[in-house]
């Protein structure tokens, strides 16, 4: 089994953003005043995990990010991280595949006409 990346093996705007996250995090357990002993347990997760989500720690499993966030009453906003909707490249490089014009639906056989009629 692969063991996590290390933190100077991630890309600086991960890193970045990991760290924003787990401040923002924090952030907002401090202005809820809910105790770092509270949030751990509503988390279910220990305090030590807490305090390395709340840095924005790399090693602390996705789950744990969006439980807290889901106790923090935050996770409409995780459903709408990789929304199609605001996924600008990806709608980019599907609109460039669209073909370039549409074609006519193919024509469907004439029944044939009987002997002798016009």
């Amino acid at each position: 089994m692969k063991k996590a990346p290390t933190p100077r093996a991630l890309p600086l705007p991960v890193r970045n953003a990991l760290r924003k996250l787990g401040a923002d995090m924090r952030d907002a357990r401090l202005r809820r005043r809910i105790s770092t002993t509270i949030m751990a347990q509503r988390a279910l997760v220990a305090r030590m995990t807490l305090h390395k989500a709340e840095r924005g720690d790399p090693t602390v499993s996705m789950g744990t990010y969006a439980t807290v966030l889901f106790v923090l009453g935050m996770t409409d906003r995780l459903a709408e991280l990789a929304d199609v909707r605001s996924d600008s490249l990806g709608l980019l490089l599907e609109e460039e595949r669209l073909p370039k014009r549409i074609r006519s639906a193919p024509r469907l056989p004439q029944p044939l006409k009987a002997a002798g009629s016009r």
